[in-house]
């Protein structure tokens, strides 16, 4: 059976995981998990999926960067396939790991990924510390901060602190800090 899994990191999404569902479904998968939610927080559905999947079943997934955070985290997800002795497909990738040669070629993507975002983040670090050497970088603007007045104003009406932040669209926890000082 094919099993399909989707991701999206954000809520605003929509859109992209509409399309993996669709790609998922034409490839004829008989479950399809979904979740949109960060690579780096918990993934219920990727937990879910594979908990679900049985031997001589495949999971699929659309694009590599939806399944795995890094090179150590797709061989983690690896061995819990292997050892269910489920396969893997990766769509955009025309990767099998239900064929030796797909495995092989599933470690050198997922390690020239891993080098690809490495030097994404070093490039970054890098252009940070030059503008803030040319004094051109001020890092996020501090909004709640600067509507700390708006925020007590409201406060003292009576309003809850959620509706506070949704009014003025900051973060809950900005509209406590600022209260709080």
């Amino acid at each position: 059976m094919l099993v399909g899994y989707g991701r999206t990191s954000i809520l605003d999404q929509v859109a992209g995981l509409e399309v993996q569902e669709r790609d998922l479904q034409a490839l004829g998968c008989g479950k399809i998990f979904l979740e949109q939610t960060s690579s780096v927080g918990p993934r219920e559905a990727l937990d879910a999926a594979l908990d679900y999947v049985r031997e001589g079943d495949t999971l699929v997934v659309t694009k590599l960067d939806r399944l795995a955070r890094s090179v150590v985290h797709l061989g983690q997800i690896l061995q819990q396939l292997e050892a269910k002795k489920v396969g893997l497909r990766i769509l955009n990738l025309g990767i099998d790991t239900n064929t030796p040669t797909g495995k092989l070629m599933l470690n050198v993507r997922g390690s020239v990924a891993q080098f690809e975002r490495e030097m994404m983040l070093e490039r970054q670090r890098e252009g940070i510390a030059k503008a803030k050497a040319e004094n051109k970088y001020r890092g996020r603007a501090p909004t709640a901060r600067a509507r700390a007045d708006e925020i007590k104003m409201l406060a003292s009406h009576g309003v809850s602190k959620r509706e506070i932040a949704q009014k003025l669209g900051i973060g809950e926890r900005s509209v406590f800090r600022v209260l709080a000082s």
